[in-house]
């Protein structure tokens, strides 16, 4: 599209539709679930950090990473269910330019790091599983913060890009059919070309969530496979309720990116792409806590004495 410069400036700040066919009463009752899931999340992942730093027991390599998941998760949810919640209680639905790419930016680069962290958490549990006797030898303190850094820098480094490409867009509309700065509402939006963006961002979503859930299914199969050899039932059954509950989640997370941004887009409606979204940026990570750590023995027990430590302070 060929415009004039007054056209190409006129779009400062942009207008999230959020859910429009609600009704203001359920906007404002969707909103307290919001911030109470929202709350909760918070919590439930800020307890499991302070745990992990706090109790000795709690300083393994799978703590480790369950902490850094913990800490993304805060970070991930937070980026789009802030503005969400203002969205449905206020009203208040702008949102700048410079924002809405900063809220993009950190939405996928976040979510790149979660799902190299998954794959790190599964290669780990796979370790411990199916060669004990190594575990120590392999999973040492240097490799996993090598792994973990890996996963931050990777992703953030490789989401950069998309700043300046979006950073030189211009755009002819400001109405975002979304609660969210998504790819696609944004790149219609355009008035320049974006094709290129497109494919780069297809090749590289698709790599990241299919080349991950490929390793992550990968390593969960030799696990389970290394289980169904357990002498012992109680060993089995254990093993496998937790990778079970570790499965559902993943569901929900590869699930639903693979729904939003590798099927065509013709084939989710604007309505199913909303609710896909808030699985991805909701659901999950209210669930993470608990699927991970809240039901562990190790994690109770730990809980449990840092709240009689408290006590006695007090």
């Amino acid at each position: 599209f060929s415009m004039g410069p007054e056209n190409q400036t006129a779009v400062t700040e942009f207008t999230l539709e959020g859910f429009p066919e609600l009704d203001p009463r359920l906007q404002q009752f969707f909103s307290r679930v919001l911030l109470l899931v929202y709350l909760t999340t918070v919590m439930g992942n800020a307890t499991i950090i302070f745990l992990v730093c706090v109790d000795h027991h709690l300083q393994t390599p799978m703590y480790f990473f369950i902490s850094n998941l913990a800490f993304l998760e805060i970070w991930f949810t937070s980026s789009t269910s802030i503005k969400l919640f203002v969205m449905l209680s206020s009203g208040q639905n702008t949102l700048s330019l410079s924002s809405c790419f900063a809220q993009n930016y950190f939405y996928f680069a976040l979510g790149c790091t979660e799902f190299v962290l998954l794959v790190v958490m599964s290669f780990d549990r796979y370790v411990a599983i199916c060669q004990p006797l190594l575990y120590a030898a392999i999973m040492k303190p240097q490799l996993c913060v090598r792994l973990v850094a890996a996963a931050w820098v990777l992703s953030f480094a490789l989401l950069s890009y998309r700043l300046l490409f979006l950073s030189e867009l211009s755009f002819c509309g400001s109405k975002i059919p979304h609660f969210l700065c998504d790819n696609s509402p944004l790149f219609q939006l355009s008035c320049s070309d974006t094709s290129l963006l497109w494919k780069m961002d297809s090749v590289l979503l698709s790599c990241v969530v299919l080349g991950s859930l490929c390793l992550t299914l990968a390593f969960y199969i030799c696990i389970l496979l290394c289980v169904l050899h357990l002498p012992a039932a109680s060993g089995r059954k254990k093993a496998l309720t937790t990778c079970s509950s570790h499965l559902i989640t993943l569901s929900i997370a590869y699930g639903s990116c693979i729904a939003l941004y590798t099927c065509p887009a013709e084939v989710v409606s604007l309505r199913a792409s909303r609710f896909v979204a808030l699985l991805n940026t909701v659901l999950y990570p209210f669930l993470n806590p608990f699927i991970y750590s809240l039901r562990n023995r190790s994690v109770i027990l730990a809980l449990h004495k840092s709240i009689a430590r408290a006590r006695k302070k007090l």
